[in-house]
């Protein structure tokens, strides 16, 4: 007869198991999806669950390799040897979102349907500490020299948890500024599109290489802080019109032989002490110039901050940020580009914007929801600009004003379908319908 260890220990920590894994599907099943408290929470879980596998797996191991009964004297005087804990097991994750989109502007001969995101995502847990978080992002659909579609890493780190408050990524990751730049699948915002004041002034997606420490505390509060590239204004062009649209955008250079001669820093925090709401703000800062031989602005920097809140009460979703930034010291880069061009667009030394948002979510019939939404944002991407005479220079390029009413219809967690209006008020032409249906898991 084989030996065997008590069956009490295995079951208990089987139903451990069990309850775990439970525990972490009601919760992802209750919440709404793609927010960072769940993240947080099911991440936890996760790893409690791997530390109970780590026992199971113990109790097999002491139990198959057990020698043969010995005499009855002979087993009372040796006491059953556990074999060591087994390591972890790898887990390797798929994750995917993606989006088409349908915008008819006032001119309907200007109306288009667009593939605007494809994404795959691969996360490989090494063990209970590390792991590795990559994304693959094609835009537009096609790619090649002669279409407009973009194939692109948008993240790619090893993080390591130093214990179960802090922990460190090194790599590609998202900088953490904002409500939508961390959080930005189609599940997790409402409207067709993203918001202006979070792709106009925050650049998202916006991501950056380096170094970045990270903390969760039982207070509620999560804040973070690092080292990373920044953006190199030696890219900005004075003939294209991107620059006026996305200031930021225009130069970002998204760790494609990123110059690194200077480097940047950023910081985060936010709270989240009462439930459903999250209270926070973030700052970045850094050179733009890199040291480039000759370049007519070799000073230049770039900054920008936010605040922002969302609160969810109940049914309801609301949400409002600022941010403004500016790109200092500037002026002589603004002197150079008068003899290049009749309408350059010039550097801009101040930008800003705000929204507030509220949407409320109907619960109807099995995991589907209704939620319709309004949302009213100001931004003005140049307030103004250094180095340049009266007469020339553009003072503001005036602060555009939009309206957004629609709704998003969730036929379950992970699956959208949108529709929404907009309303300009500076440039009416831009007055639009948009349809769009998105996914995430």
């Amino acid at each position: 007869m084989s030996r065997h260890l008590p069956a009490a220990p295995l079951s208990r920590l089987a139903l451990a198991a069990a309850l775990t894994l439970g525990a972490a599907t009601a919760f992802a099943q209750t919440q709404p999806p793609n927010q960072e408290a769940l993240l947080q929470r099911v991440e936890l879980l996760a790893r409690e669950l791997e530390r109970v596998k780590a026992e199971l797996q113990q109790l097999r191991q002491a139990q198959q390799a057990a020698p043969a009964p010995a005499p009855a004297a002979v087993q009372a005087a040796a006491p059953v040897a556990l074999a060591p804990a087994a390591p972890a097991q790898p887990a390797t994750v798929v994750s995917s979102y993606g989006e088409l989109t349908y915008n008819r502007p006032k001119d309907g001969s200007k109306a288009q349907a667009d593939i605007r995101r494809f994404v795959i995502g691969l996360q490989h847990r090494f063990d209970e500490q590390t792991k590795m978080v990559s994304e693959l992002e094609v835009e537009h659909s096609v790619t090649s020299s002669s279409d407009q579609g973009e194939v692109a890493v948008e993240q790619l780190y090893i993080e390591h948890r130093l214990n179960e408050t802090y922990g460190l990524r090194a790599g590609l990751f998202l900088m953490p500024v904002g409500l939508l730049n961390a959080n930005h699948e189609p599940t997790a915002y409402y409207g067709v599109e993203r918001n202006f004041v979070e792709t106009a002034i925050i650049p998202s997606t916006w991501r950056e290489g380096g170094l970045q420490v990270f903390g969760e505390h039982d207070s509620g509060i999560s804040w973070s802080a690092g080292i990373t590239t920044g953006f190199d204004l030696t890219k900005w062009d004075a003939t294209s019109g991107e620059g006026r649209e996305k200031p930021l955008a225009s130069i970002h250079q998204e760790m494609q032989l990123a110059k690194a001669h200077s480097l940047a820093w950023f910081g985060s925090v936010d709270w989240r002490g009462i439930p459903g709401l999250r209270l926070g703000a973030s700052v970045f800062g850094g050179k733009a110039a890199h040291g480039t031989a000759g370049f007519a602005s070799p000073g230049a920097k770039v900054g920008l901050w936010d605040v922002h809140a969302r609160w969810t009460p109940g049914a309801w979703d609301l949400s409002a940020l600022y941010t403004r930034g500016g790109i200092k010291g500037a002026g002589d880069l603004n002197q150079s580009f008068l003899d290049k061009s009749t309408d350059p667009a010039f550097v801009p030394n101040a930008f800003d914007g705000w929204y507030a948002q509220a949407a409320y979510r109907w619960q109807l019939k099995g995991d589907r929801v209704l939620a319709p939404f309004v949302r009213y944002e100001r931004y003005n991407t140049g307030r103004g600009f250094d180095g340049l005479p009266a007469g020339i220079n553009p003072g503001s390029y005036g602060t555009e004003g939009v309206r957004t009413v629609g709704l998003n219809f969730y036929l379950n967690p992970n699956v959208v379908l949108k529709a929404d209006l907009q309303r300009f008020r500076l440039n009416t032409d831009n007055n639009r319908l948009d349809l769009g249906v998105g996914y995430a898991f």
